[in-house]
């Protein structure tokens, strides 16, 4: 299950290091804030997460700079836990939110964190290579009206369809 997981994450993402048009990663991005436990609040669902409740990803610094990534997600159709690993690099610089993610191997996906609650860290908007991939990310399982309206209205703006949104059970 876990091989398949990572498997289908990097097939979805194979290629694809590159910024949505008109998306503009965060400057001034620290990423010693950025690293621990995230909880996924929304997302539009692709299969790689299909199905996953409970996910979240956390984010740890390697010894070389780079960050180690731990996705996980509950199946409750299965019911079992569903893991996947992976290391991410800045693209440009690391003050700017763009990272590429591998799962294994030259393969990589864009990691792009457009949106950022930058004196706290507790929020991040996050895209992949295309509108097609969307995150709402919250350092607690739940959060304000405040947030998830700032997120809806930013994210529509930019041109994601916020109508195939699916909100993760935590």
């Amino acid at each position: 299950m876990k091989k398949t997981f990572m498997l289908i994450f990097v097939l979805a993402f194979l290629g694809c290091v590159k910024i949505p048009q008109g998306i503009e990663p965060v400057k001034d991005f620290e990423a010693n804030r950025y690293l621990g436990k995230w909880y996924e609040i929304a997302r539009l669902d692709h299969s790689f997460e299909k199905g996953l409740t409970k996910v979240t990803a956390e984010y740890l610094i390697n010894k070389d700079g780079s960050i180690r990534v731990i996705n996980r997600g509950y199946d409750e159709k299965s019911g079992k836990w569903k893991d996947a690993e992976s290391k991410a690099f800045f693209v440009k610089d690391n003050k700017t939110g763009f990272l590429k993610v591998s799962f294994f191997g030259p393969f990589y996906g864009s990691y792009v964190i457009f949106g950022l609650d930058k004196d706290e860290y507790q929020y991040s908007f996050v895209s992949g290579p295309d509108r097609g991939y969307l995150w709402l990310l919250s350092r607690t399982p739940g959060i304000s009206n405040e947030t998830k309206e700032r997120f809806l209205t930013e994210t529509s703006r930019l041109g994601f369809d916020t109508r195939k949104l699916i909100y993760v059970k935590q």
